[in-house]
């Protein structure tokens, strides 16, 4: 049962969230102004004002513009550089390790290379050296870490601070990452799968805090995905939500996937399907301008060779990008009818290529009447979320919590 005591904390970490969440997406905002967009008090406003300037989180910026008389209002700003939040981000044969500000810029980020299947505990013991040594290399003060996110492939079991299972990014299923990571570190963590942290991490830059929904694509090694409504990641009650990648679209005799199953989605529009269906065919007579633009060698073709061959003329280049256009449009085009999402968004080097994209666009009208028609657009972070996305976990959930630490 709540006592009024808890009511009052939580009303109050509600409300030092709304002004931290106001100020990162505007900028520099009167405590009058901050009021009247929150519903707040003045008195309440400025205890809470003053209980952010005393904490460091927030700085008095001079006075504003004033076209009249009287006392001028004064502008109170995130203190960006006070404070700062890491990541480590954990995909197939790759961690990345991070450092954002409050504002989200970047720090630092380093990439560092792993085995697939990494062993679990080895693996999260050398990220977190290595993690505390650049800390140290870039002198970053501990006292000014709030915390670490942890961005990781796969599914997140249900306590929130496990993975049920990687998909060979790690070699232990059901392991306790936040838990190993704290203990190496010191420092307290956040897990969420990696997709949903894109769209976390999407919608922080953005500065995005309509409540338009939005469905996250993105198509890398593998096909993920990550759907928000009023701001908030669904993840579902076994936190599986937007696995699009692994729906079956093949009933018999589809291709082998990494979750077990064979005929998913991924097996055929992924970028790795697109390469490995065109290597399955590449001759001078089956994709002669690919085998032309490769010279000849089968493992010089990737998937951006496939779709300039595919652009070109050449038909059987074509044959293979068009089937997986066609059949991550039709996933799509399920996903509007059923959620009816504000936007799509398409996060990958993929969607770059004009040949892929404009085919994915067509594809996506096609039996679509106009009341279901939602607008695409790519990212306009492509291919540089993955840097901090993991750190910004962290700030995401520092924000949410009115930057309470307790």
């Amino acid at each position: 049962m709540r006592t009024e005591g808890d009511n009052m904390i939580g009303l109050k970490r509600q409300n030092r969230a709304a002004v931290l969440r106001c100020l990162h997406r505007y900028g520099g905002l009167s405590r009058k102004r901050l009021a009247s967009m929150l519903g707040l008090t003045p008195a309440a406003m400025t205890k809470i004002a003053a209980e952010l300037i005393r904490e460091g989180l927030v700085f008095e910026d001079g006075p504003l513009a004033s076209g009249g008389a009287g006392r001028r209002e004064i502008r109170l700003r995130l203190n960006a550089d006070a404070f700062c939040t890491l990541g480590v981000w954990i995909g197939l044969g790759q961690a990345i390790l991070s450092g954002v500000r409050l504002d989200g810029e970047t720090l630092f980020y380093e990439p560092v290379p792993l085995p697939v299947c990494a062993p679990a505990e080895q693996t999260v013991r050398m990220l977190s050296e290595r993690l505390l040594a650049v800390l140290e290399l870039q002198r970053i003060d501990r006292k000014t870490i709030l915390g670490l996110g942890i961005a990781m492939r796969g599914v997140i079991g249900a306590d929130g601070r496990s993975v049920k299972t990687s998909f060979d990014a790690l070699d232990t299923p059901d392991f306790p990452v936040c838990d190993r990571f704290e203990a190496y570190t010191g420092f307290f963590s956040v897990l969420s799968n990696n997709v949903r942290a894109l769209l976390l991490a999407q919608m922080f830059l953005s500065r995005d805090d309509k409540g338009e929904s939005r469905f996250f694509l993105r198509c890398g090694t593998g096909i993920g995905a990550a759907f928000s409504v009023n701001g908030e990641v669904l993840e579902g009650d076994r936190r599986q939500c937007a696995e699009i990648g692994h729906i079956p679209v093949i009933r018999r005799g589809g291709k082998p996937c990494h979750c077990g199953k064979s005929g998913c989605l991924e097996t055929i529009a992924s970028p790795a399907a697109i390469r490995e269906d065109a290597q399955a065919v590449f001759s001078e007579t089956e994709t002669p301008l690919l085998y032309q633009m490769a010279n000849g060698n089968c493992g010089a073709v990737t998937t951006a060779l496939v779709l300039d061959a595919a652009r070109g003329g050449d038909a059987g280049a074509a044959k293979i990008a068009d089937r997986a256009a066609e059949a991550l449009a039709d996933a799509l085009k399920s996903v509007v009818y059923l959620f009816d999402p504000g936007k799509i968004v398409l996060y990958g080097n993929i969607f770059e290529h004009p040949y892929f994209l404009s085919r994915l666009s067509a594809e996506t009208d096609v039996g679509v009447d106009a009341a279901h028609t939602v607008p695409m657009e790519k990212s306009r972070f492509n291919g540089r979320l993955e840097e901090k996305a993991a750190a910004l976990l962290y700030t995401i959930h520092f924000y949410k919590n009115g930057g309470m630490t307790e």
